[in-house]
């Protein structure tokens, strides 16, 4: 191990821990915002027509991205469950198995993907300009997906063993390295001609080359936790079939979440362009509590898998109890800040006053529910680290297809139906507000099942295959 990078959150005081866990995550996600941002920003440089090629990508990309998670979410529980119980070898095959695996699934997306790159931009509407631009740009995406891939593996492996640290100075130096490259690549400087959105893609390509080969070659080292070792690429098909039996559900988790905001950014387009503004900034204000929410699900991932993995199922729980407690604090706060000033939150992205008056609104209604959104996030990281991720899955789906999209149809907009028995239904036509509506239900319902399904405990045995842990209270 080197240095003080590694966490034991099996003792100690939990609170600290988590903090010393969570904000290099925060960071690392922070990082990966820059990424997407410098791209955007170089590429604006072109002209629109640039721009609208990488915007149009992006729900591929997140695709790739949630699939890569999804693997690495089962590697996250099963080495910090082993390193938890004292098995440092094991969780070492398990990371072998992971990069095996990895490796073979996004080579097989690279394949495939490069194969009908033509037809899929066809798929998604691409037209002329934004055709050729955006061919160019994601046929060099393809070609790094094994990079990427890795590197989600790298990040995993050393969550799992509790460091989350190495990883984020390793997102400094790749986005630093990303954000200098792209004006060169894109622009173009002295000899260097501009590329355009091939120049974009290049740039995140050699960015994720250095940020993986320093992540292998840090594994290969084993100063940090856990160790590649060459002898574990060997296929085990058993450790192979568990990584897909608890990372699919994960992987399918993230293509949810990705296509019901689809969804409702087609919802809120319905109501014109200045609806349309306002959701997007408030959306990019909401990402703030998913950063920090999202960050703090993955170390409480981290801290419920450590646990049971030392048979310590109470503290487990306690670490879950603690991590919520704690961001949902937070974001009432950072909700109340916005609450108070929320015109001045939307003078931040813009100056036009139908805008910002339709973002007051919206902030108004939806941002006392960050934390409740935030506290299901938790919940489900603590459901990932025990490797149930079947029920963080199922929250999803709960949060955003039973109790955010059909609220979302019931009170928005203007319809009748008549149904057998009961007679003509119509909805209540509150327009976009009952969309902001839907978000908050969303997040309040989600928040109670979520709190409900862990007390019930049916996570505390965790997925390592030896006896069941005993149960006992949550509380």
């Amino acid at each position: 191990m080197s240095g003080d990078s590694r966490i034991d959150m099996t003792e100690g005081r939990i609170a600290p821990k988590l903090l010393s866990l969570s904000w290099p995550l925060v960071a690392g996600n922070l990082l990966q915002t820059l990424y997407n941002l410098a791209d955007v920003f170089w590429v604006g440089r072109v002209g629109a027509d640039a721009v609208a090629a990488v915007s149009l990508m992006f729900p591929t990309s997140w695709m790739f991205v949630s699939t890569a998670m999804g693997i690495t979410a089962a590697t996250i529980a099963l080495v910090s469950q082993h390193v938890g119980a004292g098995e440092d070898r094991e969780a070492d095959r398990v990371v072998g198995q992971t990069v095996l695996l990895t490796l073979a699934v996004s080579v097989v997306l690279a394949v495939a993907g490069f194969a009908f790159r033509h037809p899929l931009l066809e798929l998604i509407g691409a037209e002329g300009a934004v055709f050729t631009a955006a061919l160019a740009y994601i046929e060099v995406i393809f070609l790094s997906l094994p990079l990427t891939f890795l590197f989600f593996a790298f990040r995993a492996a050393l969550q799992g063993a509790g460091d989350t640290k190495t990883a984020m100075w390793l997102m400094v130096a790749s986005a630093g390295l990303n954000v200098v490259l792209d004006p060169i690549l894109i622009i173009g400087w002295g000899p260097i001609a501009g590329m355009g959105t091939r120049g974009a893609a290049i740039a995140t390509l050699i960015a994720r080359l250095f940020a993986t080969a320093a992540g292998v070659y840090i594994l290969l080292r084993g100063d940090w936790g856990v160790r590649l070792r060459p002898t574990d690429l060997r296929p085990d098909p058993e450790r192979l079939r568990k990584l897909v039996d608890i990372g699919s559900p994960a992987t399918l988790d993230g293509w949810a979440r990705s296509f019901s905001a689809v969804v409702m950014a087609a919802f809120v387009a319905r109501f014109g362009p200045t609806a349309t503004a306002a959701y997007g900034i408030g959306v990019r204000l909401m990402s703030v509590s998913w950063t920090v929410s999202g960050a703090v699900g993955q170390a409480t991932a981290t801290g419920v898998g450590q646990n049971l993995g030392a048979r310590t199922p109470d503290r487990a729980a306690s670490v879950a109890w603690t991590a919520m407690a704690g961001t949902m604090g937070l974001l009432f706060a950072a909700a109340g800040l916005v609450v108070a000033f929320p015109a001045e939150a939307m003078r931040l992205f813009i100056d036009e006053q139908p805008v910002i008056d339709a973002g007051v609104t919206f902030l108004r209604i939806v941002a006392p529910s960050w934390a409740f959104f935030g506290g299901v996030m938790v919940i489900q990281g603590a459901f990932r680290g025990a490797g149930v991720t079947k029920a963080a899955m199922a929250l999803s789906f709960l949060s955003r297809w039973i109790f955010r999209v059909p609220v979302a149809l019931a009170v928005a907009f203007a319809w009748t139906v008549s149904l057998p028995v009961v007679g003509p239904v119509s909805g209540l036509a509150w327009g976009v507000e009952g969309l902001w509506w839907a978000y908050v239900v969303g997040a309040v319902a989600s928040f109670a099942v979520a709190v409900a399904w862990f007390r019930l405990g049916t996570w505390r045995e965790g997925v390592l295959d030896r006896g069941a842990t005993p149960a006992a209270g949550d509380d």
